[in-house]
């Protein structure tokens, strides 16, 4: 018999035990391995010795914030992180999304809008094979000083390793498949975030900030009322 693959291991980080349990029970009837955590503090140990596949962080925690253990994560990991915001208030989803959240719930959520999150979130943590490849064999493109190498799926500046989020690297590639090509923020939302539909801006524009913050400020261009361009 084949060896059943290994359920993805969750931390959910969450204050109030009604929706951590529940949300637990929810997630593990979907199959994954859910470990909790009740504050910013627990989050980190616990963090430390499962090394989840992702992490479902709450931004209202007491002690330590949830904004606060995205940054100490982001230090060491590119973990996939989905945000947890109770208020649903635009300054808390844009400074999750800035620490280096990967996408964001409010509360109330629909279970089935989390699973579908974490599920994309996760997919977007590995290599996608129906993205095509150059047809050099080294598989190394350059744009000026920034070198996109798909099979090792790294990207290095001026010969340097930029150090991207799962998220930041499948936006980077999207462009790197349409050089020149202006892209709205509905289609990056599609192929990037998994959105059939809908979607929020902000995800766009924040994880782009990250990107070019990394890569070069003048790499993407912002076309006004129409999308985003990478340049040559």
């Amino acid at each position: 018999m084949v060896p059943e693959e290994p359920a993805a291991r969750i931390l959910m980080v969450e204050d109030d035990a009604v929706i951590r349990e529940a949300t637990q029970l929810t997630l593990e009837r979907h199959g994954y391995d859910v470990t909790t955590a009740e504050d910013g503090l627990e989050a980190i140990e616990r963090f430390e010795k499962i090394h989840p596949d992702v992490v479902m962080l709450d931004i209202m925690l007491p002690g330590l914030d949830g904004i606060s253990v995205c940054r100490r994560v982001r230090e060491t990991s590119t973990v996939p992180i989905v945000m947890v915001s109770a208020r649903g208030d635009a300054l808390d989803v844009v400074l999750g999304l800035e620490a280096g959240a990967d996408d964001y719930v409010t509360k109330p959520f629909d279970t089935q809008v989390l699973v579908a999150r974490l599920r994309a979130v996760m997919r977007r943590a590995v290599s996608d094979p129906e993205r095509p490849a150059p047809a050099a064999g080294s598989g190394v493109e350059s744009f000026g000083d920034l070198e996109l190498d798909r099979e090792a799926l790294e990207v290095r500046r001026s010969g340097q390793t930029v150090q991207l989020t799962p998220t930041e690297l499948k936006l980077l590639i999207e462009f790197a498949n349409n050089p020149g090509v202006v892209l709205s923020r509905s289609t990056l939302l599609q192929r990037v975030w998994d959105y059939e539909w809908g979607g929020d801006g902000r995800l766009v524009d924040v994880h782009l900030q990250r990107l070019r913050t990394k890569i070069g400020a003048d790499r993407i261009e912002t076309v006004r009322g129409f999308g985003y361009k990478l340049r040559a």
